[in-house]
């Protein structure tokens, strides 16, 4: 994949995409072999349980609200404006126990397998089945923790 000159509007992602992933919406809105970015819009109550990426940096830009997270073992939050960097190797998960939708802007280095799996997983609603699926894509779940992080 190779960058090109060009705006993906604010309500707009690539090629007019977008991804259920347990219960959020993604819309990639840049994609190389380098680098790929989404815009993440996280209803209530909706989370992304422990994992770790064993390929890729990921970085998270609080745009609109409040992400619980945890971060290696470490419960915090970040709100609007706030940049989240999680290395590769770095267990993590994301929860909106905020009572309100949060909006952020993801990105990850490099893409690797990522765009491949969040295409198999689009709409999958088995944690498990996500959980097996995301194996094969480089990214490992770990055992469940409560939604209330």
């Amino acid at each position: 994949m190779r960058e090109t000159a060009d705006i993906t509007r604010a309500q707009q992602s690539l090629d007019g995409v977008s991804w259920n992933i347990l219960g959020q919406v993604y819309r990639p809105k840049q994609m190389t072999d380098d680098s790929f970015c989404w815009h993440a819009i996280f209803p209530v109550e909706t989370f992304v349980p422990p994992h770790l990426h064993t390929n890729q940096d990921e970085y998270i830009y609080v745009l609109d609200g409040r992400i619980d997270l945890l971060l290696d073992g470490e419960q915090t939050a970040a709100t609007t404006g706030d940049l989240v960097r999680l290395p590769r190797g770095i267990p993590h998960a994301f929860f909106n126990n905020s009572g309100q939708p949060v909006q952020a802007l993801f990105w990850a280095a490099p893409t690797g397998k990522l765009v491949d799996l969040y295409r198999r997983i689009h709409n999958v609603a088995n944690p498990k089945e996500v959980a097996d699926i995301s194996r094969e894509h480089d990214v490992i779940f770990l055992p469940p923790i409560s939604a209330a992080a």
